[in-house]
């Protein structure tokens, strides 16, 4: 079986938010900060009022339609059933809470990275209108780059956007003989049109959602597409189980105001264990899957997960 390692540019950062009041926003935010951030930066660039994204002239030039819409271009040979491709983008949450203040992650791949200035301003202006359903409000303070080996550099404080490093690949540490892998947030995987449970929940189901995820990320968003064994792996993949599952599902209810309805999003939250015996080829996808999540609803911050062994150090953002 060829394998190849999947390649996506990476830039993390965090934003630090000065409050007036104790927090009040649901155990995963990530719904009410993309509501926001997405009406703040529609409200900043777009000229064509009215008028749907996929039906505009500018959606090719449009850092709101790339960011929101992300519409697959006309000659795309993967995705031409769905009216968007993957986001370039994910929030995360760090996993300690801000010793003062708050903090918010994102998570840009590829290309994504040239909007990240539309990224700053947007957040800005979403924390001055209000998160959440209290409109609670967070004053933009300082944005951190965070390196991929944990090193903070600040730049952008006082309404200066500094220089700042290029994008990183994650480096592929040594593989460990045991993982553990932790999921933060609701994980939703659907098969035959239903959401998996905890007792359907398979190594293959994850790792196939996985790797196409990487795959279209790749495509829509990088110069390098994923050359790999998609057949070998997938059915490798179906070979392999779990050690050890403690998952369990997670209910929660986002409102939709595009949709103006309650949305049901819950997921499987918990952790796995895998022997990695055998298991080289899929260990590249499972490392970078830290930066990318996976499942439904990976922009609002859906199917963080983390891998933890005794050699191995935790990722800078779960800190």
């Amino acid at each position: 079986m060829s394998v190849s390692n999947p390649i996506i540019p990476i830039k993390a950062y965090r934003f630090h938010f000065d409050v007036d009041s104790p927090v009040n926003l649901p155990r995963f935010p990530g719904s009410a900060w993309r509501g926001a951030f997405g009406h703040a930066l529609k409200k900043t660039v777009c000229v064509v009022r009215n008028t749907p994204c996929n039906q505009c002239l500018l959606k090719n030039a449009c850092a709101y339609s790339y960011v929101f819409e992300t519409p697959p271009s006309a000659n795309a040979e993967k995705m031409r059933k769905y009216t968007a491709a993957p986001h370039p983008f994910v929030l995360q949450f760090p996993q300690t809470a801000a010793r003062s203040g708050y903090e918010l992650d994102i998570i840009l791949f590829g290309h994504g990275q040239r909007y990240f200035p539309y990224f700053i301003h947007a957040l800005q202006t979403a924390g001055r209108s209000g998160i959440g359903g209290h409109q609670q409000l967070f004053n933009l303070q300082k944005v951190d780059d965070i390196s991929l080996t944990g090193h903070y550099l600040t730049i952008y404080e006082n309404g200066e956007l500094k220089p700042q490093p290029a994008p990183e690949q994650p480096l592929i540490p040594d593989m460990p003989v045991k993982i553990a892998i932790t999921f933060h947030t609701p994980l939703r995987i659907k098969q035959d049109n239903k959401n998996l449970v905890s007792r359907q929940f398979t190594f293959s189901a994850f790792f196939s959602t996985l790797l196409r995820r990487i795959s279209m990320i790749s495509y829509f968003h990088t110069d390098t597409l994923l050359e790999t064994d998609f057949a070998g792996l997938s059915g490798q993949a179906k070979t392999v189980e779990f050690n050890q599952q403690n998952l369990q599902w997670f209910d929660w209810t986002r409102y939709s105001s595009r949709q103006q309805t309650e949305m049901s999003m819950g997921g499987l939250i918990g952790t796995v264990e895998l022997d990695m015996h055998n298991l080289e080829a899929f260990w590249p996808y499972l490392w970078l899957g830290q930066w990318t999540h996976v499942g439904k609803g990976t922009s609002m911050g859906m199917g963080a997960y983390s891998i933890k062994a005794a050699s191995l150090p935790a990722t800078s953002f779960t800190n």
